[in-house]
């Protein structure tokens, strides 16, 4: 009788492996995503957040809600033999990698942002799409010297008709880009940029396509399909959230073309009545109101809370990433012996002053929104009557930026140093994103005594 009050949940990861985790019937997300990470063998996803594919679109979990909203009838139905499948997906991306503590984390991070670049549509870029197969190669082939030891094997095979090339283009291009150039193209033009990174480790090659990436148009954005009409047959309007802000597209004959591209900045609030998603420009813009229909409440309620953590995400790491970008620019220019003038010891006490509590990990307290759920879900639940609070049909969220605010404590931001000196942080000392005020002194001291001696932990 107890094994059939379990369930067999089994999350896909990027990386094309799955997890498997019995839960109780009754079980919520957090149970899943605790699970997760102790298999994962980190302390914190950060960045990543449990989906479920639903109307052919993946839709973040809110953690606290029992799975059975996600499931349906078939949850109460099933047995243990039969799996439920979730997603673990990126649902923050990020405008530098070092915002990734752990290493495992972040290599799922680039291997979805793979898979991503290879379904992009972005054609105006097609030199990018080199930059960024060059960088994958060397972070996944290494040096292109090292294969200098085969080239007398390939030498006589190639006399004998039968060349062998040490990549496939279709691994690292759009399948629109090698129509575009041919095959022959890409394997004779990207060994050339491949080898200009010769010396790069495979971790900064991780790094370097990551930062590439995000310059992609549609590379780090996650999508959410939405109609122009409310009875409208198809989906032609594709909403997608990225680090900085929305972009709006319109699907033409399997093209994606872009209509909108809105900072957070330019973004006044959003709104949702049932399935009607109002977006409001702010007034300098002089643009009208921009009215979409999802596929359903449960829809806009996922797609507000998601647009509202990333936003809050956006807040809560820019100084981080300001200061990054500043390390990394004084590593550059004194690798090159470049002219450079800045007041290092400055720029340290800047980062240890800023106030870094409020990190990836709180995003899911951002948008504390209202929403009905469907007659059709209510059914589904009704044994979760009593525990569910009844709320209005419609919601706002305003875009509103906090004051910036610094705090006394010069150790609040001690992991930054710690992350530019490449130090791993997968090991017990890990600081969780979630729990900075938790992280004793001691282990903080000991971080900074790194930074000081300039120890590298890779």
């Amino acid at each position: 009788m107890k094994t059939k009050r379990r369930r067999l949940v089994c999350i896909l990861l990027p990386n094309k492996q799955h997890l498997d985790c019995p839960v109780g019937v009754r079980a919520r997300g957090n149970e899943v995503l605790n699970s997760v990470l102790k298999q994962l063998r980190v302390s914190d996803l950060q960045v990543f957040g449990l989906a479920v594919l639903r109307d052919n679109e993946y839709l973040f979990l809110d953690l606290d809600q029992k799975l059975s909203k996600y499931f349906g009838k078939r949850w109460n139905r099933s047995s243990l033999m039969v799996p439920f499948i979730l997603f673990l997906r990126v649902q923050y991306y990020v405008e530098n990698g070092r915002l990734i503590f752990s290493s495992k984390v972040q290599q799922l991070y680039y291997t979805e942002l793979r898979q991503n670049v290879l379904r992009s549509q972005s054609r105006h870029q097609e030199a990018l799409f080199f930059q960024l197969a060059a960088s994958a190669l060397q972070a996944e082939v290494g040096d292109l010297e090292q294969r200098s030891g085969r080239d007398e094997e390939e030498e006589e095979e190639k006399q004998q008709g039968k060349q062998r090339h040490y990549f496939l283009p279709e691994d690292y291009f759009p399948s629109w880009l090698i129509k575009r150039r041919g095959r022959d193209y890409l394997l004779r033009h990207s060994p050339v940029l491949h080898g200009e990174l010769t010396g790069v480790s495979r971790s900064q090659a991780v790094l370097q396509f990551i930062k590439e990436a995000d310059g992609l148009q549609d590379g780090a954005v996650s999508f959410y399909r939405m109609r122009q009409e409310k009875k409208e047959l198809r989906s032609l309007i594709l909403l997608g959230v990225t680090v900085k802000g929305i972009h709006i597209y319109q699907e033409v004959e399997g093209r994606r073309w872009l209509l909108y591209d809105l900072s957070w900045n330019d973004i006044d609030r959003f709104t949702f009545q049932g399935v009607s998603f109002e977006i409001s420009a702010v007034g300098s813009l002089c643009l009208p109101k921009l009215v979409y229909y999802t596929q359903s409440v449960f829809h806009s309620k996922h797609v507000l809370r998601h647009l509202g953590d990333s936003h809050r995400l956006h807040i809560n790491t820019r100084d981080a990433v300001s200061c990054i970008q500043q390390l990394e620019n004084m590593q550059v220019s004194r690798f090159h012996k470049e002219a450079y003038i800045c007041d290092t010891t400055r720029l340290r006490q800047r980062l240890r002053c800023s106030n870094l509590k409020s990190t990836m990990s709180d995003c899911s307290d951002a948008a504390e929104t209202a929403t009905a759920w469907s007659k059709e879900e209510e059914e589904e639940e009704e044994e979760e009557e009593e525990e569910d609070e009844g709320s209005p049909s419609d919601a706002e969220l305003r875009l509103d930026e906090p004051e910036e605010v610094f705090v006394d404590d010069p150790a609040e931001v001690s992991w930054l140093a710690e992350l530019l000196l490449g130090v791993s942080v997968d090991g017990p000392l890990v600081l969780p994103a979630s729990h900075w005020e938790a992280v004793t002194m001691e282990v903080k001291q000991v971080l900074w005594r790194r930074d000081d001696e300039g120890t590298d932990g890779d």
